[in-house]
């Protein structure tokens, strides 16, 4: 009986190390050599695996920007342009710099100017509210104010206004990662440069309705009346779907479309003064008188 049980152990012994050269075998054979600037440019992201940069957390990024013929394709959020000069300095490449982004929530629908229609008892969940029904006003573009966004950001960058009913983007805890983007159904929110000195405008509605029936809907929703199309000598407003949008790369921040939009749907953000309604409008209607006149002048050289 002792004979059995230590011949079962010395096979079993001689059995085990068998295994374990052939595995090491294998493994020499097979093994897949790691380029090791990936540990490297890992350790300078800001390890906060959220996604922002497309890729699933920041061993995933580091891969990709390892591999990657150049740094145009990747881009850390999150760090920044600093980040990005870290991880330029290891691999030995050039990084663009890129205008700092910040989260925008494009919706101006404040309770006390959207009219409820319904009343919603379910789970309060933006994403569940959306898929049952438009929401609780008559605006189906709009916020429909659970706070998705809030709890998909990891940095504590937005809280909903009890008093608006709306997200706010605290600017300088948000770093531009696009959860809140991700999260939000409406696709209300949106990374927009963040300007000049933080300064921008904005138009914050995104409803395509008709004039009518979006005025019916929100007091301070864009009506499609094109006025600020026509103001802006710049041509950074687009004008689609009856509503308008800033192309920030082509404003000059000169707060005529904020001064004659009739119903407030474009805010200036981060200027230091606020902005003189009556001083802009004269200053464009100055421009227009001088434009008459030299259009004027032209037609009587003309007829000569």
């Amino acid at each position: 009986m002792t004979q059995l049980v230590i011949w079962t152990i010395v096979i079993l012994t001689v059995l085990g190390m068998l295994l374990a050269a052939i595995l090491f075998a294998v493994a020499k054979k097979f093994k897949v050599e790691e380029d090791p600037r990936i540990d490297d440019v890992e350790k300078a992201m800001p390890g906060a695996n959220c996604g922002g940069c497309g890729f699933a957390g920041c061993r995933a990024f580091a891969e990709a920007a390892v591999k990657a013929d150049d740094l145009d394709s990747v881009y850390c959020p999150v760090g920044g342009g600093e980040t990005m000069k870290k991880v330029a300095a290891i691999l030995g490449r050039q990084v663009k710099e890129k205008a700092p982004m910040v989260a925008v929530v494009r919706c101006n629908g404040s309770c006390d100017v959207r009219p409820t229609v319904n009343v919603y008892c379910g789970s309060l969940s933006c994403r569940v509210k959306a898929t049952l029904y438009s929401g609780d006003t008559g605006c189906s573009w709009g916020c429909v104010g659970c706070g998705d966004c809030v709890g998909a950001c990891q940095f504590g960058a937005l809280k909903m206004n009890p008093e608006t009913g709306l997200p706010e983007v605290d600017e300088s805890k948000c770093t531009a990662c696009g959860a809140c983007v991700k999260a939000c159904p409406k696709a209300v929110i949106e990374l927009r440069a963040k300007g000049p000195r933080g300064m921008r405008e904005v138009v914050c509605c995104i409803n395509r309705d008709r004039g009518p029936q979006v005025k019916k809907a929100c007091a301070n929703a864009c009506i499609g009346c094109g006025i600020c199309f026509k103001t802006c000598t710049h041509e950074a407003i687009v004008f689609e779907n009856n509503v308008a949008y800033i192309d920030y790369s082509k404003c000059k921040l000169c707060r005529e479309c904020e001064a004659v939009c009739p119903t407030g749907a474009i805010h200036g953000v981060g200027f230091p003064k606020p902005l003189d309604v009556e001083a802009v409008k004269a200053r464009i209607a100055e421009r227009k008188k001088k434009a008459a006149e030299a259009a004027a002048a032209d037609k009587k050289e003309e007829e000569k």
